[in-house]
C-alpha cells in the first residue's frame, strides 16, 4: 500500500486496487470538474498490462501480465508518458514518483501534447506547476 503522506506536492491517492492498480490526481482541489470541464484532472496510472490495451484489440500484444506499467495523462485522451514498462511493482511505483515530482515542478511539457489547448486549463497548470515562470526566465534571457 502507499502511503499518501509520502506522495510528491500536488499529487493524492484517487485509488489503489487489491491488484496492485494505482491511481494518483493532480490537485483534484482545483481541478474538480467546478471550473474546468471534468477530464480536466491530470492523472498518474501503475497498472498490469498497458492501459490503452483494450480487449479483443491488438491480438499480437503478448505483454506478460506480470509487466508494471506507469501512465501519465493531462486528461484521458491526451497521455503526456507512456510507455515505461517495468518488471515488478515496486520499479514502477518508484518510476511514479519520479514522474509525479517532475510533473510538480514544471519538467513536463504538457503544452505539447494538445492540438486543440484548452487555455484556462493549460495556464492554471502553469501557475501550479511553476511553467509561468520557466516562461518568463526564457523570454527575458
Amino acid at each position: 500500500m502507499v502511503d499518501p503522506s509520502e506522495l510528491p506536492a500536488g499529487w493524492e491517492l484517487w485509488n489503489e486496487g487489491d491488484d496492485g492498480r494505482l491511481v494518483l490526481a493532480y490537485r483534484p482541489d482545483i481541478f474538480d470538474a467546478g471550473a474546468f470541464p471534468a477530464p480536466c484532472l491530470p492523472t498518474l496510472y501503475v497498472t498490469h498490462g498497458k492501459r490503452t490495451r483494450r480487449p479483443g484489440r491488438n491480438p499480437t500484444d503478448t505483454t506478460a501480465t506480470s509487466d508494471w506499467f506507469v501512465t501519465l495523462y493531462a486528461e484521458p485522451e491526451v497521455p503526456l508518458e507512456t510507455g515505461r514498462q517495468f518488471s515488478t511493482r515496486a520499479d514502477a511505483l518508484a518510476d511514479a514518483m519520479t514522474l509525479a515530482d517532475r510533473f510538480g515542478a514544471g519538467e513536463i511539457d504538457y503544452r505539447g501534447a494538445y492540438q486543440v489547448p484548452r487555455e484556462p486549463y493549460l495556464e492554471q497548470l502553469d501557475e501550479l506547476t511553476g511553467r509561468d515562470e520557466l516562461d518568463t526566465e526564457t523570454r527575458e534571457a
